[in-house]
This record gives structure tokens, sequence and C-alpha cells, in this order.
């Protein structure tokens, strides 16, 4: 009789389990639905996607950032098909003890299996739940990355798991007791362990394992309805959605987000959006509502794990700012997951006028269906204007995160509509907007003033001449030289471009530079949203590379190459665009540059977010150092893809840093850490940001006078010419 009641109790409860889990699917497919069409490149090519998939999930290629934790998650996650078999199992136990799997039940290599994964599992999951009691925000606050995670959802998904794991043991070990059990301890030596323990006697082991294996599957079809119920339940629904969520990702190579922006595209998701033909009423300008966002956001929001890897590696987040990638994401997954019943029973502001006296539950429907994406807490906003603006489009959450969420899209799309329709941005950039339309470059500052440095080098006493393109680029020029706007503008980041200059006319190579007729690129202006202004600058310039026949490009800023490189072939200029450290990488190893003078001193090296993260550009610039000699390296404590942004990305080099501490002073403070002579880069803003924040340092005697922030394209020169630092540069630190 026990058998049967049991048998029947856990049938029906696998029957309810399996029917509310497939209404559940159903409402998060239908949620997902609310959202916009995909660019058709999101599809396939299907065996290409479905590899990078398998290869991403298997190989827990995203998952292994994070070494310990990543291996204890395989198990986990392999456990949880492997383990299917034990559950069809318990079913058939409930109703006889003595129930076996047919073929393989007495196969050793299944048993070995089985306790492997099991206790692998076991082992793993108990690490994982110490690892988040350890790290819980009640100990460590904002340092932990589980802070605005749910935590009860996580505790009872690793509850759960430990009780199914303890399970298989327990049934196994009074099989092993009886002597109901065909495999040997070599395979099995948990089982037997456990078993050496146990009652033997028939009497108690037979209904103890048919017990337990009901208590094992009660516990799992509950983990279905528990799922059923709590749609927004990451930590459990993950398991099914992240596969989904890999496979769409924007790169089918497997590659993260990284790179060009996110394209603009109109109400269909197929033709990126004409602003001269756009329907502001019926196309897309960014997301003003949660119905805007692709059903691939809707799905990126859905997938998210609450891990807090994302948030963990935000510099925003890391000093003090509003600002988390995971918090914005799961306030979203909320909003949709809140607003989409109505959307979908075709409930609008008007059939609620229709019918002012229908009840929704006790739902203000009104007000969740005018509710801004982005606003402040008196305006009901779902993300707050400050979480917004603080992002400095650095790539960092992209990086991280292990489902593969598009952060940086959403950011984006959310800007968007902030700039072009509600006109509400940050009034800094206000003045950028401005002189990037007046004046093509961010500082507004005369087009003529783009050659000033052009001059210098002709004045100093080892004159260099550069060719400025006049119509039509010389046959025998080699590349084009994109100065960019700080290069060519900004004091300390002309230093860098007179310094690859004069490197590439020591190597021979011919060059030439567009001096006047180069305008910003649209980067400031596409990261702030504004993409009318982007699309602008960057057919202007496109229109002017080609008619110059220009195919080859070295760019020094990397926001200027990253531009160029991936985001100009949208518009119909596609080139060969390299980094000035990796041509001048290529040129000493073919021996055409030649460090000669001992450069003793001290470097610590700070990645660029946009030429490390976003184009995986870390060797070259590393190499040079390398070849100059005497230099000694000590890399940061984040560095290369874990690398600490200088706050200058996403626009925030002309907007105000108020709340919290500024993010270049937090990573001067982590450079200072090296004791360094020397701090170089690649990237002018980054030598602005990170030369303002030592700057601020040696003001308060926490940095010595010496310190500087050099590009290693200066670094090279000074030893390719065997010369001192050039007045305004520092001297080499004393032995």
């Amino acid at each position: 009789m026990l058998y049967l009641t049991l048998g029947i109790i856990t049938s029906v409860f696998a029957v309810v389990a399996f029917t509310v889990f497939a209404l559940a699917i159903r409402q998060i497919v239908r949620t997902v639905g609310i959202g916009r069409p995909v660019e058709p490149e999101r599809k396939g090519p299907f065996g290409q996607r479905l590899t990078m998939t398998l290869i991403e999930i298997v190989g827990h290629t995203r998952m292994l950032k994070r070494p310990w934790v990543g291996v204890a998650h395989w198990f986990v996650m392999v456990s949880f098909p492997l383990l299917v078999f034990t559950v069809i199992e318990a079913q058939g136990e409930v109703f006889d003890p003595h129930f076996h799997l047919p073929i393989i039940h007495d196969w050793t290599i299944y048993g070995l299996a089985i306790e492997i994964i099991a206790g692998a599992s076991l082992v793993g999951i108990l690490g994982l739940t110490g690892y988040r009691l350890i790290s819980s925000p009640k100990r460590i606050g904002r340092q932990s990355r589980f802070m605005h995670s749910k935590h009860w959802t996580a505790y009872y998904v690793e509850a759960y798991i430990i009780g199914l794991l303890l399970a298989i043991f327990a049934i196994r070990g009074l099989k092993v007791a009886s002597e109901d059990f065909p495999f040997p301890v070599w395979a099995t030596p948990i089982s037997h362990a456990v078993g050496a323990i146990l009652p033997g006697d028939a009497a108690v082991a037979e209904p103890a394992i048919a017990l337990v294996a009901a208590f094992k599957l009660i516990i799992s079809y509950a983990f279905f309805v528990v799922l059923s119920v709590n749609l927004t339940m990451g930590v459990g629904w993950h398991r099914f959605l992240a596969p989904v969520n890999i496979y769409f990702k924007r790169k089918a190579d497997g590659a993260p987000s990284h790179g060009a922006a996110k394209q603009m595209m109109d109400k269909s998701g197929v033709k990126p959006l004409d602003f001269e033909e756009a329907d502001p009423d019926e196309d897309p300008f960014g997301a003003g509502k949660i119905e805007d966002f692709t059903w691939k956001g809707l799905l990126d929001f859905s997938s998210c794990t609450e891990c807090g890897r994302c948030q963990s590696q935000c510099p925003a987040w890391n000093t003090g700012k509003p600002l988390s990638p995971k918090k914005v994401i799961l306030d979203l997954q909320q909003h949709a997951y809140e607003k989409a019943p109505y959307l979908l029973k075709g409930i609008t502001e008007e059939t609620l006028a229709e019918k002012p006296d229908e009840s929704h539950a006790g739902v203000d429907v009104l007000a969740l269906l005018n509710k801004p994406l982005v606003g402040t807490e008196e305006e009901g906003g779902v993300i707050h204007p400050d979480e917004l603006w603080s992002c400095t489009n650095c790539g960092a959450c992209v990086e991280q995160c292990p489902v593969d969420i598009e952060h940086i899209d959403h950011i984006l799309d959310m800007r968007r509509y902030q700039v072009m329709v509600e006109s509400n941005f940050p009034s800094e950039a206000n003045t950028l907007l401005k002189n990037l339309e007046n004046k093509a470059n961010p500082w507004g500052m005369a087009e003529d003033r783009r050659m000033d440095w052009i001059q210098e080098l002709a004045e100093q006493e080892n004159p260099v001449e550069v060719e400025v393109v006049d119509d039509k680029l010389s046959p025998d020029t080699e590349y084009l030289f994109w100065v960019g706007c700080a290069g060519a503008l900004e004091d300390r980041a002309k230093k860098t471009t007179k310094a690859i200059a004069e490197l590439l006319d020591i190597a021979g190579v011919k060059f030439a530079v567009l001096g006047g007729m180069e305008a910003c690129t649209g980067d400031p202006a596409r990261r702030l949203g504004m993409e009318y202004v982007f699309q602008m600058l960057a057919q202007q310039n496109v229109e002017t590379l080609n008619e110059a026949g220009v195919t080859k490009i070295v760019a020094s800023c990397p926001h200027c190459f990253n531009t160029l490189a991936n985001e100009y072939p949208q518009l119909g200029g596609t080139y060969e665009v390299v980094h000035h450290s990796q041509l001048l990488a290529k040129l000493v190893d073919e021996g055409r540059l030649t460090p000669v003078r001992n450069v003793d001193e001290n470097i610590t090296y700070h990645d660029p977010c946009f030429l490390g993260r976003h184009n995986k550009v870390y060797t070259p610039p590393r190499d040079i150092m390398a070849k100059v000699p005497g230099v000694k390296t000590q890399e940061m404590h984040r560095h290369k893809e874990r690398g600490f942004c200088c706050g200058a990305g996403g626009a925030r080099m002309w907007m105000e840093e108020r709340i919290g501490k500024r993010i270049n002073t937090e990573r001067v403070d982590e450079a200072l850490t090296t004791n360094p002579d020397t701090v170089s880069t690649a990237c002018p803003f980054c030598q602005v940001m990170l030369g303002d924040a030592i700057n601020e340092k040696k003001s308060q005697g926490e940095a010595k006078e010496s310190l500087e922030v050099v590009d290693v394209s200066q670094l090279l020169l000074r030893s390719v010419k065997g010369e001192s630092p050039t007045e305004g540069e520092k001297e080499p630190a004393q032995a």
C-alpha cells in the first residue's frame, strides 16, 4: 500500500509540475515576443551558431574566467541532464524498491559516471553555497557581487541540488546495505561508504528506498513548480534560457558583443534606420518603453543568472556610483514581466479609458503602462538617470557575463531615446554636441588647428615632413595616419602624434594625413546616444576617405580605431585599420625600428578599454615595451580582459563625475601600488585621464614628482633615437 500511495502521489506531482512548467515556458516566450524584431544576422548560420553555443556551454569558456567557480559550476551543470536517469529510476523505485533501469542498470561505466558526477557536484554546490555565504552583502556590503541578487531564490536552488544529490547517495547506500547494488566498490566508493553505515535489513531498507525516492521526486517536481510561479527567477531559469540566449548573441563566432555599437534599426528590424526616411511614430529611436527593446533584449533580461560578475567588474559600481549592470538588467526584467501580461491582453491607455471601472487586482495598470524607462524616484522611472549616465561603455560587464547579456546595447538604446526624443541628458554633453556639429571636434577648435603639430614637427631640430592629402592619396603612400581630435588638438596627446610620425619616418613608412579634412569619427556622439550626429560625421569622413582612395589606416586613438574598423563598414567605409601599437610592434619585429637606448624604469601598462576588451589588442603594446632595453614592467592587479577603465569612454570624457570616487583616481591608486617610474598606455583619452589623476596625487604628495603618463610610442622613440626625454617630459629615474 505504501508503494502504491507514493507512486500515485509522485505521479500526480509530475503531471502538475510539467503542466505548469509548460505554461510558464509559453508565458516567457510570449513575454519575450513583445519585443521588436532582431537583425537577420542573429539567426544564422545555424551550424556555426550551434557549434559556438555547444562549445561555450560544454567548455564553460565564459565561466572559467573564475577558475574554481567555473569548475564547480561545470559539474553542477552537467549533473542536471545526466542525473535525470536517477530521477527516472526513482519514479520506478516508489512503486518497487527493486526497480532498475533497463539495459544500463548494471553497467559499471554507468555506475561510475553517476558516482563521479554526483560526488563532484555535491562538493561543487557546497563550495558555491559557502562562497555565497562568505561573500554575502550583509558581510561585505558593496564589495559583494551578490548585492541586488534575490537571495532566497539562490539558496533555494542550492538547497534543492544538495537535497537531490544526498538522496541519490542515500538510495545507493541503502541498496549497498541490502546487497541489491550491482556496481563494484572501486567504481562507487561513496555509495559503498554510505551503505556501510545504513541498515541492511530488507524490511527497513526497501520502504526507506521508496521514501527517499519519493522525497527526491517531490523536491524535483516542486522545483519546476517554483520556477513556474517565479518567471523572474533567473538563478533557476538560466539553465533553460541561457543556451538560447547564447545562440542568438550578436557575433556568431562566439566573441563577446564588443567593438561596434549596436546599429539603430527601423521598425522591421531588418534595415538600418535612415534618418531622412524614419518615422518617429513607427521606428524606434532607442528605447523609451520596454517593448522598444528587441526580443533578444527581453531574452537577455530573462536569462540573467544574478551572478554579479558584471557588477564586480564595473568601474562605476567600484567607485561608489549607483550603476550596477546587474541591477539595470534585473530592473528591466521585473518591469517587463509586470507589464507584458497587460500588453498581451491588448490593454492600452485607450481601452482603460473605455472601461474605467474594470478591476485589475489592485494594480494601477495605467501607471504601469506609462512608467518611464528612465526617470527619478519622483518620476517613477525603472532606471535612474544617474545609473544610465554613469556607464563608460568599457565592456567589462559584457566580457564577464557567462550568458552573453549585451548590457551596453541596452544602455545605449535607453540613452538614444533620452537624447534624441526627450532631449534629456547631462548639460555638459550639450556643449560636446554643439562642438561636434559646428566644428567637427569635441573641443570646438578651428579645423586649421589640426595641423599645428605638423608645423611643430617641421620646426624641430631634426625636422620631419608630413604629407597632407590634397585630393587623392599618393600611389606610393602605404598608410593614412588618422590623427584623431585628441591627437591633433590636445597638448599631451599631440606628443604621441609627433612620436608616431617620427617613428614612421625613421622606419621608412610612407604615410599621409588628412589635416583639416579630418573630422571627429563621431564616437563621442554615438556613445552618448546622439546617433544622428554620429551618422552625419561618419558619412562625411567615409566620403572623404573613399574619394581620397584610402585603403589602409593607422589610428592612434583606440576610439577612432574601433569606429573606423568596426562601425564605418556599416556606412560604406571598409578599410584595413591598425592601431599604432600594432604597426610599431610590427616595425620593431621587422628590424625597421631598433631600440638602442636603455630606459631604466619600472613601467606599468594601462589597457585602454577600446583597444583591449573591445578589440583584443593586448600584446603589441607590451611587445614594444619588452623590446626597449632596461625597461622593467609590472602588471597592475586588474589588467588585460579585466583591465579597469580610465573613466573617459561612453562620452564620459566630457561629463562631470560628481558621484563617488573618480574612476581615473581609482585606476591611478592601483597603478601606484606597482611603484612605477612611468605609467604607459596607448590611448590619448587614457593619457589625459590618468595624467590628471597623477597630477592631483602629486599635489597631495601621494606620487613622486617625476611620475608621468606616456604613450608606448613616446617610450619607443626615446630608445630608438638614443636620446634623453625631450623638454616637458620626465627625466629617467635615478638608480
